[in-house]
């Protein structure tokens, strides 16, 4: 009887343990936990500004080398990347161009021209002919009357009619003469209308008749950046040829900002130029903000309007080697700079109501906290009042989280 009763007092305490046991895990279980969180630390450390912009390098005096006068182009010889001496180095020769040949009726109508214009010349050597006599006669009644003024044989009214009629002969002889070299000049045009061109004549490898080729020299010294005409061709008046430049020398970056960046930017400011295929970023200066903007659409079809900025490169040549003309840069004008600032991830903040908040961790707690921002680059935000230094928040707060709930720190509740 007694080992009856004692089996079943411990299957009780067995019941009773097991009991306990299920309600702890239900209680452990269902028991709020601490959110897990991300969290930040509010630090004194440096602290930019800047306002990130595609750019592309160019070289700021390229010369286009053009053709001064219409002829045939004979083949550059010179490539991009090659180096001129200016005033020195032949970069281009140029044929002056030759007449084109006539058709049969235009070669009638010159002949024409010509025989017509041969008649002329006829005409006014006749009238230089009987001027130059009348000039003659002239003189000598001119001689005659003076040496019988002399002897008071004439009155002094017959010596001014024969000095008048001199003068008269005389302009009219010098009319006459113009009048030949006019016609003289009409025959030699009419002459070279009718010059035949020769097909050899025509041959880039060959001078005309009048001299060779005209060589073209480079303007300054510098590289060949690039060529508009490379083989042989007829070029008119003024076609652009080819494009040289100073690339060690004379680069410079030219940024498109959005006008709401550019009034943010003033000349001296500094700039990082990144991401140009160098080791390491390169420094540069803002030289200039030009006064007027532009449209330009996006590559989502966005209307804006955009400011050329241009940027002078400060590092020495040797530092950017291999950058060229018309490269692809990152450029980060830096607008605003702090040696040391207290500041925050700028993931912790949020808006509440029109302040700006964090959730302050204190004491596995999170406290709503609110504080004033000052400069905010994307990643850094500037704390000018609400929290102090080594003060923790919590990184991308999210809606379930509250005023006063428990959290813990996302790297120790993953080391558990």
């Amino acid at each position: 009887m007694k080992r009856q009763v004692a089996h079943s007092r411990s299957r009780t305490w067995i019941s009773l343990g097991l009991g306990a046991l299920l309600a702890a895990a239900l209680a452990y279980a269902f028991w709020p936990r601490p959110l897990q969180v991300d969290v930040g630390t509010v630090r004194r450390a440096p602290m930019q500004l800047s306002i990130d912009e595609e750019g592309r390098t160019r070289v700021r005096d390229p010369y286009v080398v053009s053709a001064p006068f219409a002829g045939r182009l004979l083949r550059v010889e010179v490539e991009p990347g090659d180096r001129v001496e200016g005033g020195r180095s032949v970069v281009a020769r140029l044929l002056p161009s030759l007449p084109a040949p006539l058709d049969r009726r235009s070669r009638e109508q010159a002949r024409a021209q010509l025989d017509a214009s041969k008649a002329a010349l006829a005409e006014a050597q006749a009238t230089l002919s009987g001027a130059t006599a009348e000039q003659r006669l002239s003189d000598v009644e001119l001689s005659r009357t003076r040496r019988l003024r002399a002897r008071d044989a004439v009155a002094p009214a017959e010596l001014d009619r024969a000095e008048r009629a001199a003068r008269i002969a005389a302009a009219e002889r010098e009319r006459a003469q113009a009048g030949v070299t006019r016609a003289e000049a009409e025959v030699a045009s009419a002459r070279a209308r009718l010059l035949r061109v020769e097909p050899e004549a025509r041959d880039a490898a060959t001078a005309p008749a009048d001299g060779g080729p005209v060589a073209m020299r480079a303007p300054v010294s510098g590289q060949v950046l690039r060529l508009f005409q490379e083989s042989a061709s007829s070029l008119a008046d003024g076609a652009p040829i080819l494009e040289i430049g100073d690339v060690a020398n004379d680069l410079e970056v030219l940024v498109e900002l959005l006008s709401s960046d550019a009034v943010r930017v003033a000349p001296g400011n500094p700039v990082i130029i990144d991401n140009w295929g160098g080791a390491d970023p390169l420094q540069g200066v803002v030289e200039r903000i030009e006064p007027a903007g532009f449209t330009k659409f996006s590559a989502l079809g966005v209307e804006e309007q955009r400011v050329n900025t241009l940027i002078r490169l400060s590092d020495p040549p040797e530092r950017r080697a291999g950058l060229g003309h018309g490269y692809r840069v990152l450029a980060r004008i830096i607008v605003w700079r702090a040696a040391e600032t207290l500041s925050l991830p700028s993931s912790a903040l949020f808006r509440h109501d029109r302040d700006w908040a964090v959730f302050a961790v204190e004491a596995g707690r999170a406290r709503l906290t609110l504080v004033e921002v000052g400069a905010n680059n994307g990643r850094q935000a500037q704390i000018l009042g609400g929290l102090d230094a080594d003060a923790r928040v919590v990184l991308y707060p999210g809606a379930e989280l509250s005023e006063g709930a428990r959290v813990e720190p996302r790297s120790l509740a993953q080391g558990r």
